[in-house]
């Protein structure tokens, strides 16, 4: 039997909701989290329903180093609960028991099991005690969704955090807690042939707000349904999640381990990459360097991009990017891309593109378009031939917004320097791109466009805070 201590050997996975102190697993629990390890799930929350469920969802995450708990009453056993409950779950809190989260709580009207003033009562305390405990809220809705969005803004608005686990609310609830700031996560029922309308949903749902779950034992998902569900099930979800987002299931694996580490803490920390799959491509993060002190930058928000840890505190030589690229021709493109400008270290750029362009890759750079005035020369010709797409950041419809919003180093002779850099590239027969954020509005959005055409480039509207 594998050792409950084995590696991953796949994708990183967490399951934010598997049920394992349940009677369901009494059996063969080491089985099952063993399966869930080896599968690439690296951690498990295991979310309490009642006090004694709770005590059991910690011990088992002191015993298993892949386990974390949350501890809870779940809305249909309020009416049981009693005064002695909180103060209960308080102490299994303090004990160091890997508690992560105050859950699975919230309202459940849909077979009214307990009496919404109980269920009210029961859940307001609860959000009281993931603030005075500072832990995020798994939380559930069923049936209930007008009270329970009011109570969560009247109670918490803007101090608590958490995620909806199971979401089964409309468009109007996804709406209002997304607005809050909780992650939302989806059972194995996405997968099911009738889900239409769900997935539909979940398309409201960014990527950077989505956790993976499987609500084990229950909602197996399609090549499982029918039996007994377990962590390890996760994966089935990956397809039907990749499809929906236009990612890879190695995307959504790890943007969505990335996230629950995000809201849980649970460990998952990443060292900075020089190298980053998203999709189809790689791209590379050569420096953090930028001439630009840019208002709406990713990295003054995280450093992550997709999952990807992008902070770095060294720049890696040329044969080093190269090693770290691996083998390109699984690659749609190779992309210089990461928290810096890649213009400010043009020779490694040179470099590492030969190198990609001789074992026929295809090339593109992402750049503030400064690269001229970095250099102190038109650095336009020392791409051709290396470089098959420039895509230029220009943000902006004049030099005296740009200087505005994009603070350049060089003031405001920087946007008339892009403007250049983008004919002469043009005028090398380098294909050019133009990206524009759409925090400018119409009228500079238009303006940018007709920018683009005249030097002959094309335009790609971008959105606030989607990278990658």
């Amino acid at each position: 039997m594998p050792s409950k201590n084995q590696k991953p050997k796949t994708m990183r996975l967490t399951d934010t909701h598997c049920h394992l102190e349940l009677e369901d697993y009494a059996s063969d629990l080491e089985e099952v989290i063993d399966r869930a390890v080896l599968g690439g799930v690296e951690r498990m929350i295991s979310p309490g329903i009642d006090l004694a469920s709770s005590r059991r969802a910690v011990e088992i995450a002191r015993k298993y180093p892949s386990v974390f708990a949350a501890v809870g009453v779940h809305p249909i056993s309020a009416d049981t609960a009693c005064e002695k409950t909180i103060p209960r779950l308080r102490d299994l809190c303090a004990a160091g028991g890997k508690v992560v989260a105050v859950g699975e709580v919230g309202l459940d009207y849909y077979r009214r099991y307990a009496s919404e003033k109980n269920q009210k009562k029961l859940f307001n305390e609860f959000i009281e005690f993931s603030i005075e405990m500072d832990l995020p809220l798994i939380l559930h809705n069923r049936a209930a969704s007008e009270d329970f969005h009011d109570m969560l803004k009247r109670t918490g608005q803007g101090v608590i955090r958490g995620v909806v686990h199971c979401f089964s609310g409309d468009e109007k609830l996804l709406e209002e807690v997304l607005a809050m700031g909780f992650f939302i996560s989806f059972a194995g029922n996405i997968t099911f042939k009738k889900a239409g309308p769900l997935r539909e949903l979940i398309r409201r749902v960014p990527l950077d707000k989505l956790l993976l779950e499987t609500d084990s034992p229950y909602l197996a998902p399609e090549p499982a349904r029918g039996r007994r569900n377990e962590p390890a099930n996760v994966r089935y979800l990956l397809d039907t999640y990749a499809e929906i987002y236009e990612h890879t299931p190695s995307d959504i694996a790890r943007i969505t381990t990335h996230n629950a580490d995000v809201l849980f803490k649970l460990g998952l920390g990443d060292t900075g990459k020089i190298a980053y799959e998203i999709r189809d491509s790689v791209y590379l993060n050569i420096t953090n360097r930028c001439t630009n002190e840019c208002t709406f930058c990713t990295r003054e928000v995280s450093n992550y991009v997709k999952g990807h840890n992008l902070k770095s505190d060294r720049e890696p030589e040329a044969d080093e990017i190269i090693l770290e690229m691996g083998d390109i021709s699984r690659y749609r493109e190779i992309v210089f891309c990461g928290f810096g400008e890649p213009t400010m270290r043009l020779d490694t750029v040179k470099k590492v593109a030969d190198h990609v362009k001789r074992e026929g890759g295809r090339v593109r750079i992402v750049t503030n378009g400064t690269g001229d005035i970095i250099n102190g020369r038109n650095i336009s010709g020392e791409l051709k031939g290396l470089v098959d797409v420039v895509s230029v950041s220009l943000n902006a419809p004049d030099a005296e917004t740009y200087d505005r919003i994009c603070q350049p180093a060089f003031g405001k002779d920087a946007y008339q320097g892009i403007l250049k850099f983008i004919k002469e590239c043009r005028e090398q027969g380098i294909e050019v791109e133009v990206t524009c954020l759409d925090i400018i509005g119409e009228e500079g959005l238009a303006a940018c466009r007709r920018i683009a055409n005249d030097l002959g480039a094309f335009f790609r509207l971008r959105h606030l805070n989607e990278v990658g």
